[in-house]
């Protein structure tokens, strides 16, 4: 399996658990993290290798989010080399800013349903991340900050066109205009996550629990679930309605619907074919 510097991945039971290894760094994101996140995403999704992904993280922070050291631009230039550069800032912060989008967006285009498994906090970067993800689970001392205001910054990788979808309008624009914690009992409270645990170990152990049960059911149906769920929030109800018709006329397969409703009344595991493996750029479709 390949190697990566930001994280590890173990697949199992048709689960790949996507783990942040970099907790002496707060599991910041470095710009091997921005390269290489899409990437495994893309190979685990394209090749089928699972059939639902949880990213969890390790040590007492999940992420402190974008390590922003990582991107400082050099400060040891010439002035002519210093006028260069503020001259190209514009744009190339521009590039930048797609360039981390597009990871993450990564998340929400994958076939596959993908949980966070939140300790600690999730600053930044982090809630970016997390909010681009099918489901949020935290534990009781969890935290969540729009950080980038407390340093002149106005967050822009993904938090504020999905954290709008997910909360309150009014709570997110407090959350971003003072950059203040919002503790799991909150994020809760607002929907921002699905369920609380006392402890790391016991949410990781629950997620997975919860990964796997989605991984038992046929991946056609699930995938489905995810496409028309993505596709229903920026479409009207007729517009959906019409698009799930489409869809099920074209992609619900009868020999699978007997399987899953024959294994359910014999109580065994289902034997349901994989997503097919895709070819060309991830999330082209």
């Amino acid at each position: 399996m390949t190697r990566y510097d930001c994280f590890d991945i173990n697949i199992e039971e048709n689960v790949a658990h996507i783990v942040l290894n970099r907790p002496e760094k707060r599991n910041s994101m470095i710009p091997a993290f921005w390269e290489q996140l899409p990437a495994a995403i893309a190979d685990i999704d394209d090749n089928a290798k699972a059939r639902a992904i949880v990213i969890s993280s390790t040590g007492p922070v999940f992420s402190a989010g974008m390590d922003l050291a990582a991107f400082a631009p050099n400060s040891s230039k010439t002035p002519d080399e210093a006028r260069t550069n503020r001259i190209r800032h514009g744009a190339a912060f521009y590039d930048t800013a797609r360039k981390t989008q597009a990871t993450f967006n990564a998340l929400e285009n994958c076939r596959l349903p993908i949980l966070a498994a939140i300790q600690g906090g999730c600053v930044g970067g982090g809630v970016d991340m997390v909010t681009a993800c099918d489901m949020r689970y935290a534990t009781e001392d969890a935290f969540f900050t729009i950080f980038e205001t407390n340093i002149g910054m106005t967050a822009d990788v993904g938090t504020f066109p999905r954290l709008v979808q997910q909360m309150s309008e009014g709570i997110v624009r407090e959350l971003a205009y003072t950059g203040r914690r919002m503790p799991a009992s909150e994020a809760k409270e607002f929907g921002l996550v699905n369920n609380i645990y006392p402890d790391q170990e016991t949410m990781i152990d629950q997620v997975l629990g919860i990964a796997k049960e989605i991984a038992s059911k046929t991946p056609l149906a699930v995938y489905g679930c995810k496409r028309l769920i993505n596709y229903s929030k920026d479409h009207s109800t007729a517009d959906t309605l019409d698009y799930i018709a489409i869809w099920n006329a074209s992609m619900m397969q009868g020999e699978e619907m007997q399987e899953a409703m024959v294994s359910r009344a014999e109580k065994r595991d289902g034997e349901f074919t994989d997503l097919p493996i895709r070819k060309g750029a991830y999330g082209s479709d």
